[in-house]
């Protein structure tokens, strides 16, 4: 019989990753939007590395910053009681810097293609910032947030190497569905493999389908 824990994993912590970026990334992209710092090329090509990285290479760098020896893991550990290696937050932490460009890219275009006179407008009026991001801004990028979402919560669904990596493969607390495919395999079980790799294909594609067709629907 087959164990659905990995799988329903890695709902969970595409939900919770999505959610995050949600309100971490829109005002980030709001920001990056609306302001022409000399610092914004380096800001975005920051945020834009875990694209272009290798998930081991991002992988190793947060086995060093969550470690309990460093002084981000010790300090969590002295004040929070909290250990991000090898547990279900630490995955979270890590899916949501991991998948913070796919959240954030769409964001900020959308914010950029706004015409310039709505957000002058709303300033005029008496509109404070908050006022102006929330009611006017967010609602009227709708299909830049609705690719953002999509996109976001399907890239950490197919999380692989950075999960292995901080998470390790301990059964219902790290070892997400693309674990278990890799043990799967390992161990020669290739029917569970292919029941998981199956969920996950039908997934992505109804993600991309999703997305294509609410793009040309507002085409």
């Amino acid at each position: 019989m087959i164990d659905w824990t990995p799988f329903w994993l890695s709902l969970k912590l595409a939900a919770l990753t999505t959610a995050l970026l949600l309100f971490i990334a829109a005002p980030l992209a709001w920001w990056l939007s609306q302001h022409h710092s000399p610092f914004k090329p380096l800001i975005e090509s920051v945020l834009a590395l875990p694209i272009v990285l290798p998930p081991s290479v991002l992988g190793f760098y947060f086995l060093l910053l969550f470690a309990p020896q460093s002084p981000l893991g010790s300090f969590l550990l002295a004040c929070c009681d909290l250990e991000l290696l090898f547990t279900f937050p630490g995955l979270v932490v890590a899916s949501t810097i991991y998948s913070l460009p796919f959240m954030v890219q769409p964001l900020q275009s959308g914010f950029q293609s706004l015409p310039r006179e709505i957000i002058e407008a709303s300033y005029l009026a008496g509109k404070g910032f908050w006022t102006t991001f929330l009611r006017i801004a967010l609602p009227s990028i709708k299909p830049a947030l609705m690719s953002g979402i999509i996109v976001t919560f399907a890239h950490t669904m197919g999380e692989f190497g950075v999960v292995l990596m901080v998470g390790g493969s301990i059964p219902g607390e790290t070892k997400v569905a693309s674990v278990a495919i890799y043990e799967f395999v390992e161990q020669l079980r290739y029917e569970e493999a292919h029941i998981y790799s199956a969920l996950m294909l039908a997934i992505s594609f109804l993600a991309l389908l999703l997305l294509h067709w609410s793009t040309r629907r507002r085409g």
